[in-house]
């Protein structure tokens, strides 16, 4: 009795540990955009702003056009995660439902195609999008991101499909449905949470991406949030502390403020993905 409540204590200061690992980055960026220069450099600093300011918010949104860049990043991203769920709940209802040898080696490509670094997909991609005259526009960033979210995408989703009942795809067959309208009205329908789940992954995948927004876009006006917040570094490398946190700060919410609005249903869809029938 005493080493299993050992080691449950051992495991609740693990999990304790972790979560302050996590949040020590987040609390420290509130904490920097709300600090007034001077406690910025400050060589004893502070967790709680002694004079706390939204001097520095006022001054990021002065020095970059960041409403206008918080919106391609939301088009960009909304956009991404609608295709990459429309284009993948049937190729995974598919490959669920057909364990064929292609179907198999569909899977295993798609989780191949994960451990490819971005710097080897940039070139063909670019040259993809410069032949379809789509470099330097939002619907070109959004078509990279839903290839680049389309296979983790699948990959989640063949785990759901799997969990719905094949009985109950068998009784609409019985009762005259085809494969199109079985999956619309009856398996689409149980795969909500599994769907929420993916479209949350594409989501946050393509606000937060840095990359391939940095390569693809070059005008000022069409560029993404993470892009812009690099606007508050300047040529030597000095960063505006203040402003970049206050911007930083702001780029965060969407992210947190969507996770904690669908989070039951995220959950719902992770154990209905992990149950197998």
């Amino acid at each position: 009795m005493r080493t299993r409540k050992s080691a449950r204590a051992g495991q609740y200061l693990a999990l304790l540990a972790y979560l302050v690992f996590l949040a020590f980055p987040f609390l420290w960026l509130i904490s920097t955009a709300f600090k007034p220069p001077r406690e910025l450099g400050s060589l004893h600093p502070t967790w709680i702003p002694k004079d706390p300011t939204l001097a520095n918010f006022r001054q990021a949104f002065d020095e970059q056009p960041l409403l206008d860049a918080a919106l391609n990043s939301l088009t960009a991203a909304v956009g991404a995660a609608v295709i990459s769920v429309l284009i993948a709940t049937p190729m995974a209802y598919v490959m669920a439902r057909h364990r064929t040898r292609l179907a198999r080696a569909a899977t295993g490509w798609v989780v191949v195609s994960q451990a490819f670094p971005f710097v080897l997909v940039i070139i063909p991609l670019f040259l993809v999008l410069k032949n379809l005259r789509l470099i330097n526009s939002v619907p070109g960033l959004i078509m990279v991101y839903v290839v680049w979210a389309l296979p983790f995408a699948l990959w989640m989703l063949v785990g759901y499909v799997r969990a719905v009942p094949t009985e109950l795809e068998e009784a609409a067959a019985v009762d005259g449905a085809g494969r199109l309208r079985t999956l619309v009205s009856i398996t689409a329908p149980l795969l909500a949470p599994g769907i929420v789940a993916t479209a949350l992954f594409a989501f946050i995948s393509a606000w937060n991406e840095f990359f391939f927004a940095l390569v693809l876009l070059k005008t000022p006006e069409k560029q993404t949030l993470p892009v812009v917040l690099t606007h508050f570094i300047g040529a030597e490398g000095v960063a505006d502390l203040g402003p970049l946190e206050a911007a930083a700060f702001l780029a965060t919410l969407p992210s947190l403020v969507v996770f904690a609005v669908i989070q039951k249903r995220i959950t719902g869809g992770m154990l209905a993905g992990a149950v197998k029938s």
